[in-house]
């Protein structure tokens, strides 16, 4: 529901004696005649008006199951029992595509990534219906921005903790990534490899663009990135001058020189009492399986021809158990792998991609692995059954416009997709959802006075309210604004600006340098007087010359006079 549809919220004005004249002049009732607010309208406010859609069942390849689909007329509401679709919340906060979507493992916050190359951070505590906005816009690389240019890189990946949700991993179009505090501040830049290294088991970090990431399933403090080049890295986020392990996928394919692009990687628990599962997939089309607690020298298993080469695989996600795997390529087909007999795949369907356009459009398993949810280039979301990735339900979230976007909150019970039109839609059901959409639907609308007005409250000539203290000198018209000839300010409490220069923007600041470069206090030392600190000590007992100390000759040198020695050799005469 967005804000323009729901302006039903009520304004106080002060009150008024019963022998008041101003009465004659004011309605009797005006706008809501009670304090309570209508929860159970507000909530019916945003049913989705779109009835879902249970198609015939699409064509199959390599599988056993039988393809006749029946659909009767009380699926849909058996439908809207099992499935959060039947309300949704809109959220409009964005100006470009949605990339990609989080929510820490209490529901209690959710960020929102886009091609903008801004972070959205929403808290659901904090809006109410007419309050549906972000409180707080992050742009990752602003601290990196001078006057004259602006770095900035659009939102590739964003994912929670799983432990405790206190931070995040923010992956954007660039070499290095980010660990980010849940309030959108940078704890963590992973460092960016030496590019001129034709071995990247010796770079410190990637040397190409980074296309997604993911978290360890039981360290907090473990993480990985795949890049294009060619490596998967594991970090730990307590260590940002060097990767963990580094992970160099030799390609087999023809004309790639050994090096192909990272597109998705996949971090699943454990099954059984064993190990974790690595999976990621390749623009080569290849995919590979590693154990996830190492040795990573060698892949468990691989898969050369997963899906048609040069086409972006982006979603690669692992069950709850540990045992399948689902990878979605951009040659149109959804896979179901089982990672015990990992050579094959179980079953393969036909699904429209859109990675020739949006390469982060995403697959993702249920809390419970009891279904499959993604997006369609139709802007239709589809749940399928993981048995045999049949659809269950289609239903149209962003009609015409692509679904690129899904994630299902274990807690909450809701949806959340993000668009191509740059919306993000929160759904959920009021008889199996809990909190996040459907308690800030729950809230009666947000009160606003009359002296929350700015226009009725401010002096639109100074700009400042009434009842605001000023104290002396602090009037606009008291300053002395402008700037000389030579670019000082004329206000004398003012501190000079520093100018950027050209040479200035070239040259990292005292800050960077001792953060990041070692030993970087050296270069404020004299060099001759650090090393006469040791001219005593080496005297009195040489480490070098030591063998030959009682047997070294004593040089002599030749004495020459004033004469000889101003005029030198007789020097050769040039031929002209």
């Amino acid at each position: 529901m967005s804000e323009s549809e729901s302006d039903d919220y009520q304004v106080e004005a002060p009150p008024l004696s019963k022998d008041d004249p101003m009465r004659s002049f004011l309605p009797i009732s005006f706008g809501q005649k009670t304090k309570e607010a209508n929860i159970a309208a507000q909530i019916e406010q945003t049913r989705r008006q779109v009835e879902p859609v249970r198609p015939v069942a699409s064509k199959h390849f390599d599988s056993d199951v039988d393809s006749d689909g029946d659909s009767d007329d009380s699926g849909s509401s058996k439908d809207e029992e099992r499935f959060p679709v039947s309300h949704e919340v809109v959220l409009k906060t964005h100006e470009r595509v949605v990339t990609s979507v989080a929510l820490d493992p209490a529901g209690a916050r959710m960020i929102t990534g886009s091609l903008d190359c801004t972070l959205k951070l929403h808290d659901f505590a904090a809006m109410t219906p007419t309050t549906l906005r972000a409180f707080k816009s992050v742009d990752p690389w602003e601290t990196k921005k001078s006057a004259k240019s602006s770095e900035s890189h659009p939102i590739q990946h964003v994912e929670f903790s799983r432990a405790s949700g206190s931070v995040f991993l923010c992956v954007t179009a660039h070499p290095q990534a980010k660990i980010m505090s849940r309030d959108g501040e940078t704890l963590t830049e992973f460092v960016k490899g030496d590019m001129y290294l034709r071995d990247m088991n010796n770079t410190k970090g990637h040397v190409g663009e980074i296309s997604t990431g993911t978290w360890h399933p039981s360290d907090p403090n473990t993480c990985v990135t795949a890049g294009s080049d060619s490596t998967l890295r594991i970090w730990d986020i307590n260590n940002k001058r060097s990767q963990k392990q580094v992970i160099a996928f030799k390609s087999k394919a023809l004309g790639c020189a050994g090096r192909t692009r990272m597109t998705a990687v996949a971090w699943g628990t454990a099954a059984q009492g064993n190990s974790p599962v690595l999976v990621a997939a390749a623009l080569d089309g290849s995919l590979v399986m590693y154990g996830g607690n190492g040795p990573f020298t060698r892949p468990t298993a691989e898969v050369r021809e997963a899906h048609r080469a040069d086409t972006w695989t982006g979603g690669v996600d692992i069950s709850s158990d540990g045992r399948m795997v689902l990878t979605r390529g951009g040659d149109g087909l959804i896979k179901l792998w089982d990672t015990r007999k990992f050579k094959e795949p179980l079953i393969k369907v036909e699904h429209p991609a859109t990675s020739d356009r949006f390469p982060m459009t995403n697959i993702r398993y249920s809390p419970n692995s009891s279904s499959i949810i993604t997006g369609s280039a139709s802007g239709h979301l589809h749940i399928l059954n993981p048995g045999n990735l049949r659809p269950e339900l289609v239903t149209p979230v962003t009609p015409g416009v692509p679904l690129i976007v899904v994630d299902w909150h274990p807690k909450l019970n809701q949806i959340i997709t993000g668009s191509a039109n740059a919306e993000t839609h929160i759904l959920y059901s009021p008889n199996i959802s809990s909190r996040g959409a459907l308690e800030v639907m729950s809230r009666a609308p947000k009160k606003r006075h009359v002296d929350d007005n700015p226009d009725f409250t401010m002096d639109q000539s100074a700009g400042i309210s009434g009842d605001s203290i000023i104290t002396p000198g602090a009037m606009p018209g008291n300053k002395r604004g402008g700037v000389t000839a030579s670019g000082k300010s004329r206000d004398p409490m003012r501190p000079q600006v520093q100018q950027i220069t050209p040479f200035m923007r070239s040259q990292p600041d005292e800050k960077h340098i001792s953060e990041n470069i070692p030993l970087s206090r050296m270069l404020h030392e004299d060099p001759r007087e650090a090393l006469l600190k040791y001219a005593d000590v080496a005297k009195k007992d040489p480490m070098f010359t030591n063998a030959w100390k009682s047997t070294q000759p004593v040089t002599q040198f030749a004495e020459l006079s004033d004469e000889e020695g101003e005029e030198g050799p007789d020097k050769k005469k040039l031929k002209r």
